[in-house]
């Protein structure tokens, strides 16, 4: 469940998830001058969504660094930094642009620590703004995290409140290996939560119990949590008592927070905005199968994307799952 590591009860600030991202990237520079941003447009303007606004004024051009169009340089340049000591925070602009810094991630980030044997290690944070919503283009709207999930060596994190992104982010910068770090930008600008004004740490690998509930598990992660809460808190005027679990880390993925809630409720729903066919609700789904299969009261149901490339304007609104869907997949589980 969540926890910090510092004593956050002092001032706070009424932040978005993107101010939050920039108030942790803020904290972690001030406490660490190996911590370095990177990345197109980061530094004077500001990054594309504002999320490193104001800190190349604060800690100049060699911390904030504005870069080629080029991630696969981004990255591998970043892989170099962390190698010899430095914290790089790379940035790229929008998860469908990671693609060139593909090879970079998976063959030299995740593997540098098993091939110096422990020698080297990779401390870098790979950011992206993922999913979508936004009325974005091609390329723009990719929900790919399971690409990144499937490779040892890495960790993935993706928040969905503005409290968990700085510490979580403050965590995976911290964390001696790399991560990739996913900002559902469909919530950027949503809504606001209270954050602490001091640096504090939400832990990697912990998952979030959003609500307490005793017919049914809904697991979901980003940007489908919000949905997820609206059709448990619609489900509980029928009397359907949902179990909201938000993962926040998909790698390592907290399987005992996961099996805790299904054996409570015997039934299981999966909520992403990822395609269907090889998404993590298939890893889930089977972790229940293997751990805890004689507590299962019906099928365990998946709420996702379609299985097609994420489609523009008229269409976006029908593939990305929504409370109405969620919830009917719900009441399928619970009525089984």
């Amino acid at each position: 469940m969540s926890t910090q590591d510092a004593d956050t009860a002092g001032s706070t600030q009424n932040l978005t998830l993107v101010q939050a991202v920039r108030d942790g990237l803020y904290g972690e520079m001030e406490r660490d001058d190996s911590v370095l941003v990177m990345g197109e447009d980061v530094g004077k303007n500001g990054g594309v969504f504002r999320a490193t606004q104001g800190l190349y004024d604060e800690f100049g051009d060699e911390r904030v660094v504005d870069t080629p169009l080029a991630e696969a340089g981004i990255v591998g340049t970043a892989v170099g930094m962390a190698a010899y000591g430095m914290r790089p925070v790379p940035e790229i602009q929008f998860m469908g642009f990671i693609y060139p810094a593909f090879d970079q991630i998976i063959s030299h980030a995740a593997r540098l620590r098993t091939r110096s044997r422990g020698r080297y290690t990779c401390p870098m944070v790979v950011r992206a703004p993922y999913g979508g919503g936004i009325r974005a283009p091609e390329h723009h709207s990719e929900s790919k995290e399971a690409f990144f999930v499937h490779e040892p060596g890495l960790k993935v994190v993706i928040p969905s409140t503005p409290y968990d992104t700085k510490g979580l982010l403050a965590s995976a910068i911290r964390d001696p290996d790399p991560v990739v770090f996913l900002e559902p930008k469909l919530v950027y600008r949503a809504f606001r939560e209270e954050v602490p004004d001091e640096t504090y740490t939400v832990p990697l690998g912990e998952a979030a119990v959003r609500r307490e509930g005793a017919d049914v598990s809904v697991y979901t992660w980003g940007a489908m949590t919000r949905p997820t809460m609206e059709a448990a808190e619609d489900l509980a005027e029928e009397g359907i008592d949902c179990e909201v679990v938000d993962l926040r880390t998909l790698s390592p993925m907290d399987t005992d927070t996961i099996l805790e809630s299904f054996r409570k409720t015997g039934r299981a729903v999966v909520v992403h905005e990822a395609p269907k066919t090889g998404g993590l609700a298939g890893e889930i789904t089977a972790t229940i199968q293997e751990e805890a299969l004689l507590y299962q009261e019906a099928p365990v149901k998946r709420v996702t994307g379609f299985d097609v490339p994420f489609p523009l304007y008229a269409l976006e609104d029908y593939y990305l799952p929504e409370s109405a869907r969620i919830a009917d997949g719900i009441r399928e589980t619970v009525e089984f």
